[in-house]
């Protein structure tokens, strides 16, 4: 089997500074634990920003400038920024980084799709900060918005005018067929790389039978022209990324995904959880991809490309 490449995603912005004390939301925190997790095998940093002020979601490209550039300083990853952002983002602002910043990577959401994150809620906690709870219980009624022209839109400005690559974010079996009509219109080339996403209340749940028939489809749909990952939410994290490097896929892991390293055990960083899975692969005699090598594989035009 070939090299399996792990996507490490830093902080995202669905789990708030009251969740875990080792989520980091400040830049010179986002910054270190991105540069850590590279050396502990992370090929690509899935990177959000957050408002150094309160640890809220933030599209501000002058929050992305806070770290950004200490990371490109401190390893060779690839970088890789969401267009996702936040569901509460209009589209424009959730471009705003990747626009300014031109990455060699970005995520890309297939769809638009209920988005809740409310029963994180439910648990008791001392709120750090006014904004979180209301952020949490408000997703019962929240949207995240892509149409075929947002799709469209993204594909054409990040990718058509500069040069990225994309991690086709894929909730849903039906996104696999918005992602074939968009090949088929000639707007996405070969070789590309469908991230299964598992565990998000709106999308798919962390099923494996469900990841052997999403594979079948692809294979289906998109022939030898795709590579898939596999990111699961929360306690699934590792047994759906295990299972998917038995199937010869890649791995996605991180904070965003996951707070916790083993079951009632925080993780204390990225790297913890990188290097948890870094040794499942390798016990399985799967080689673990450096950046270059994932750069090779996926296509991208490269660090001396990306305006950081």
């Amino acid at each position: 089997m070939g090299k399996t490449i792990i996507t490490c995603a830093i902080t995202g912005s669905i789990h708030t500074p009251s969740m875990s004390p080792y989520l980091p939301w400040k830049p010179a925190d986002i910054a270190k634990q991105a540069i850590d997790a590279a050396d502990a095998g992370a090929a690509i940093l899935h990177l959000h920003a957050r408002d150094p002020s309160d640890g809220r979601p933030s599209a501000d490209p002058a929050h992305f400038a806070q770290f950004l550039p200490r990371i490109a300083a401190g390893c060779d990853a690839v970088i890789n920024l969401s267009t996702g952002g936040s569901a509460i983002m209009s589209l424009e602002d959730r471009l705003q980084a990747a626009l300014r910043f031109c990455p060699e990577m970005c995520s890309l959401n297939m769809g638009t799709m209920n988005f809740a994150l409310y029963p994180m809620a439910e648990k008791p906690r001392d709120w750090l900060f006014d904004w979180e709870e209301p952020f949490l219980r408000g997703t019962d009624d929240l949207v995240f918005k892509n149409t075929p022209r947002d799709i469209a839109g993204i594909l054409t400005r990040m990718g058509q005018d500069r040069g990225a690559r994309f991690e086709f974010e894929c909730y849903d079996i039906s996104h696999l067929y918005m992602l074939k009509h968009f090949v088929d219109r000639g707007m996405v080339r070969a070789p590309f790389l469908i991230q299964f996403v598992f565990g998000v209340l709106g999308g798919m749940g962390p099923d494996p039978d469900t990841l052997d028939y999403l594979i079948t489809l692809a294979d289906k749909l998109f022939g030898e022209d795709y590579m898939f990952s596999v990111l699961a939410a929360g306690r699934h994290q590792i047994p759906m990324a295990t299972r998917a490097s038995e199937l010869g896929g890649h791995v996605r892991v991180g904070l965003e995904d996951n707070l916790m390293i083993s079951r009632g055990v925080m993780a204390r960083s990225n790297a913890e959880q990188v290097m948890q899975i870094r040794e499942i692969i390798q016990g399985m005699g799967r080689g673990i991809a450096t950046p270059d090598e994932a750069r090779a594989m996926l296509g991208l035009k490269g660090a001396d490309k990306v305006a950081v």
